[in-house]
């Protein structure tokens, strides 16, 4: 996942903090001056419009969705990759509640970045959906397994809010990997 470090990129993770945590793209530039910390001026320096300041949050959806595609490719074992690129989504889709609405967004529309949004998800998407194949040994069930489980890496995410939910998953990284493989070796178990 790509870092931010600049004010520029401190702009927009502020953004795609506020557009999930208000469910719409429609956050207002005073909005997310006040949670960057920053004044409205700065926001019209780099970006010159909202319009081309969501167009830079949804660039960075898409490099941070490639980047995660690009753990599939490396040279370690199907279940270590499946485990790593997992526990990236999951802490991308904690540090950007955003993602979720880019996505139904992009569903939406039909301009280019529109495109680009869905097409770098679903190269992901079919990645960790080959992995899961392998490493689950194909079997009759693996449609519903495979629905359980993006369901179980997207829950923590959506329903935080729920009482008595051990938070602690989405704050450390050692937790997170422990209930991916948690999740792995439930769905491996022969039905």
């Amino acid at each position: 996942m790509r870092e931010l470090k600049s004010i520029e990129e401190k702009i927009l993770d502020r953004t795609l903090y506020l557009i999930g945590k208000d469910g719409s793209c429609n956050i207002s530039i005073r909005a997310i001056a006040k949670e960057a910390d920053v004044n409205v001026s700065a926001i019209n320096y780099y970006f010159r419009t909202k319009e081309e300041m969501l167009k830079q949050a949804k660039e960075l959806y898409i490099i941070n969705t490639q980047s995660i595609t690009a753990i599939l490719e490396e040279e370690y074992g199907d279940e270590e990759k499946l485990i790593t690129a997992c526990n990236e989504i999951l802490e991308y889709i904690i540090r950007y509640p955003g993602i979720i609405v880019l996505l139904k967004d992009a569903k939406e529309k039909e301009d280019e970045i529109s495109k680009r949004i869905l097409n770098a998800s679903q190269e992901m998407s079919n990645g960790i959906n080959d992995l899961l194949d392998k490493v689950l040994k194909e079997d009759n069930l693996n449609q519903y397994k495979r629905m359980i489980f993006w369901s179980a890496i997207n829950y923590p995410v959506e329903n935080q809010w729920i009482n008595h939910f051990n938070t602690s998953i989405m704050e450390d990284r050692e937790e997170r990997i422990s209930y991916i493989k948690y999740l792995l070796s439930m769905l491996m178990e022969k039905s």
